[in-house]
């Protein structure tokens, strides 16, 4: 049993990204810099209100200066007349600059601006701090630590690819047959008819092709796939082509993820979104036995920025992370826990159940 799609109508998806237009007509925000399209009013970057009637010539772009943490390895593209850098992954002081010889890399070839500011990213973080307050430490929310937030442009890479599969199962059919029997009730005994369900089985072979997209990898080091899963969706409907006054204002870290290693993560990612379309795809009404074997054809990538705001805070003797997705609000992170407050809730639930159990046996024994 075949699943046949046409090749040509499959790689239509993968000029997705490619089709993106081009900055055209753009002139720097009088505000931040970035790039604004022209009969644009807003800037998409921060949001301010442009002058209508005056065009303000646009300026070549700035250089950067690069900066690695020792620490953990994260490595930034800062403003050239930044001297220093606290690394936001892991607040470490350890950060030695890199010479433009040490970060040759592959560009970006898209981005997608910041939509919440720094102030709103800033309260996203108060109420995420808050949120099931009652086993946090009573003074965390006293702690001035939202001071070191951070706005990043994050690396991720973006795979499409071809998914061709050969699959082998058992396939179940429902059946149904009346079956006779007896039951006795009050000293009389009654016969009985029920339906009952069976399965036959047969074995099944075939082929299942589907194409996928738009999977984002973290290519960073400090942020790891799990954290990034959690702050998706990014809408790449707002997909711009990379320009480098994007980025005024703001900080970009180089990939630390190579590309070959991002595929194989993007690729177990779809060899399982896979598995699950080709079980939806059998026939009859269950199966057993499932074995699913993919390859994969007319790979292509994109390397996309995407607006990130990291805070790294020490609360006693430990870090904690807290993650924001720039363009959506979304939140991942790590809170301290109040292990008194914990024990206590603890105790309180013995003593209940401790109670009832009590309760329960003067009642039995009354």
């Amino acid at each position: 049993m075949d699943r046949e799609t046409p090749t040509a109508e499959l790689l239509d998806t993968a000029d997705t990204l490619a089709e993106a237009a081009p900055i055209v007509d753009a002139r720097p925000c009088v505000y931040c810099g970035a790039p604004v399209e022209h009969g644009d009013h807003f800037c998409c970057h921060c949001g301010s209100e442009q002058p209508v009637t005056a065009e303000v010539a646009a300026e070549p772009p700035p250089p950067q200066k690069h900066f690695k943490c020792e620490s953990c390895g994260a490595e930034v593209a800062v403003d050239p007349d930044q001297r220093s850098y606290t690394c936001a992954f892991c607040d470490s002081n350890y950060v030695v600059e890199l010479s433009d010889k040490q970060t040759q890399r592959q560009p970006p070839e898209f981005v997608v601006g910041f939509s919440i500011t720094r102030e709103k990213a800033r309260e996203h973080f108060r109420q995420w701090l808050c949120k099931d307050s009652w086993y946090r430490p009573s003074d965390l929310r006293l702690a001035k630590i939202e001071g070191k937030m951070v706005g990043v442009y994050l690396p991720f890479w973006s795979f499409s690819m071809l998914a061709s599969s050969r699959w082998n199962a058992s396939i179940g059919e429902y059946w149904y047959r009346t079956e006779t029997y007896t039951v006795t009730r009050n000293g009389k005994t009654e016969t009985r008819t029920r339906r009952v369900r069976e399965t036959e089985w047969w074995p099944l072979s075939g082929n299942h092709h589907q194409y996928y997209s738009q999977y984002l990898v973290s290519g960073s080091t400090g942020l790891d796939q799990q954290s990034a899963d959690r702050i998706k969706p990014f809408h790449l409907a707002a997909l711009k082509r990379y320009d480098v006054r994007y980025l005024a204002g703001w900080v970009n870290e180089e990939y630390t993820v190579e590309p070959e290693e991002a595929l194989t993560t993007c690729k177990a990612e779809f060899a399982r979104r896979e598995e699950q379309n080709t079980a939806a795809f059998l026939p009859g009404d269950t199966y057993r036995s499932l074995d699913v074997r993919t390859s994969f054809s007319h790979i292509q990538s994109d390397l996309i920025l995407l607006p990130v705001y990291l805070l790294s805070y020490r609360y006693g003797d430990k870090l904690y992370q807290f993650v924001l997705n720039g363009q959506t609000g979304r939140a991942t992170g790590n809170r301290p826990v109040s292990w008194r407050k914990i024990g206590a809730m603890i105790a309180v639930g013995v003593v209940a159940i401790a109670g009832i159990a009590l309760l329960i046996a003067l009642a039995s024994g009354g």
